[in-house]
């Protein structure tokens, strides 16, 4: 009978480990997305990319164009977005975020800009991986 209450309470505590390991990374992914809007916002392209692996495996997927790597994907946001009128003011909505695997979760939401030479939006998919224990963007399909 011992055993099986410890092999009980065993079973309660890793479920409730793994709870709270998914709510964290949830809200880890959800804080890393309001501090890109922030950026954004602030007309910070730099800082809006610490969100993204900083690596050549990078990949973000936007009309029919795939750009592969940090630096390009921060090259095309820059020549995209030369000043912050062009940026606008930017708001992620519908957001969820869904666990893939203990180190890998996937996002999708809208986003909208909003800006005086008119406003334009869409939605986005994201996959995000633990690395290092950052949460941060290795694929990106916005559209």
């Amino acid at each position: 009978m011992k055993r099986i209450i410890q092999l009980s309470l065993f079973i309660l505590l890793s479920l409730f480990a793994r709870n709270s390991y998914a709510q964290g990374a949830e809200m880890e992914i959800r804080k890393m997305l309001q501090l890109q809007q922030e950026a954004w916002n602030a007309g910070d392209i730099p800082a809006y990319m610490s969100g993204y692996w900083q690596h050549d495996s990078l990949a973000f997927i936007g009309g029919s164009k795939t750009t592969y790597g940090w630096k390009p994907v921060l090259d095309r946001y820059l020549k995209s977005y030369p000043d912050k009128a062009t940026m606008g003011e930017l708001t992620f909505s519908e957001l969820n975020v869904h666990p893939l695997s203990k180190g890998e979760y996937f996002a999708i939401g809208k986003w909208h800009l909003s800006r005086n030479k008119g406003d334009v939006g869409g939605s986005f998919h994201l996959l995000y991986r633990n690395i290092k224990g950052k949460w941060l963007i290795v694929m990106d399909y916005t559209n």
